[in-house]
């Protein structure tokens, strides 16, 4: 990949060089004329965007919406690196869903994962739908989401519910669940495509960037050891796999196609995070705790895996903003 510190030191002497010429022309005491106009990104997703746990950073609003945007998910640290070459709306809020990001005011839940753990400030007051963030002079646009759709926490939880006294063996989770997935799907590439076809509706001059979901299970789940809660504590090997192959794998498929449909891009971060999983010991994805059993992180991405997502969403952006 290409280096985006780098693309960006030779973009600001660029851009310093032609500022100075400006300089002699100025009056005395006017503002200059800005080289480059700042580019107008609206950042809008799930969790896995808005970074949420402890372990991707710290949260930064005051006073808290619910929403838990950390200062180390990897908008925050895109738009460190990109400078002023960006101007970032971050509207992404945990727990959300296609739909909230589309048009439903969303109910933020915090930290408020019963009964794991309790958030003090819980109930929070309804954030708007993230797509108002969107309008005609928005530039980029990114968008992170469908795990809340396809209630993907809801079927871990159901798993180790499920799984607890299986001693690590069989496939109690697919048993029970895979019927109901293909129809979860459907909802989610339906749910997808409205949303986008709203987005572009609002912006139509927009560059739509859609992120996908980092590896969470890792290929060989002999690598998670059974009733661990820093990995995935009771879920069986077998419902480990099932849950890489038949939900998550398809659910990036999903969301590849939409984009596609819609003549957007999309990033893929599998190939990537494909030996940093919850079980790998070079971690970019947490388990059902990063520290048991006090910090609770129900499988998301910790600071190292929001970096990676921004290595690749940055490139994304330069690439669809024609900065090489």
């Amino acid at each position: 990949m290409t280096n985006t510190r780098a693309r960006l030191a030779v973009l600001g002497c660029t851009v310093a060089l032609a500022a100075g010429a400006l300089v002699p022309v100025q009056l005395a005491g006017s503002t200059p004329a800005a080289a480059a106009q700042s580019y107008q990104w609206v950042a809008m997703g799930d969790s896995y965007t808005a970074g949420v746990i402890p372990a991707a950073g710290d949260t930064f609003e005051v006073p808290r919406d619910g929403c838990e945007r950390t200062d180390q998910s990897y908008p925050q640290v895109i738009e460190r690196d990109l400078g002023s070459l960006i101007d970032l709306t971050n509207v992404s809020c945990g727990a959300a869903t296609i739909e909230d990001i589309t048009d439903n005011a969303q109910n933020p839940i915090g930290r408020h994962l019963p009964p794991f753990s309790e958030d003090p400030e819980y109930p929070f007051l309804p954030v708007p739908p993230q797509s108002g963030a969107v309008n005609s002079g928005t530039d980029v646009v990114t968008v992170g989401a469908g795990g809340n759709t396809l209630r993907f926490a809801d079927i871990l939880f159901t798993c180790l519910q499920l799984d607890q006294d299986s001693g690590g063996v069989g496939t109690p989770c697919r048993d029970e669940l895979a019927d109901n997935i293909p129809g979860r799907l459907a909802k989610v590439s339906s749910d997808y495509d409205e949303m986008l076809a709203t987005v572009h509706k609002r912006a139509p001059h927009a560059k739509v960037i859609n992120v996908g979901y980092p590896t969470v299970i890792p290929q060989d789940t002999t690598k998670c050891r059974y009733n661990d809660w820093e990995q995935f504590a009771s879920i069986t090997p077998g419902d480990l796999d099932w849950l890489r192959d038949d939900v998550q794998g398809p659910l990036n498929k999903a969301i590849e196609k939409a984009a596609g449909d819609h003549g957007d891009a999309f990033v893929d971060l599998t190939d990537s995070t494909r030996n940093h999983s919850a079980c790998d010991a070079g971690k970019w994805v947490e388990g059902i705790f990063s520290y048991f059993p006090t910090k609770v992180a129900f499988v998301h991405p910790n600071t190292k895996g929001h970096k990676n997502a921004a290595d690749h969403v940055s490139a994304a952006i330069l690439n669809a903003l024609g900065i090489n």
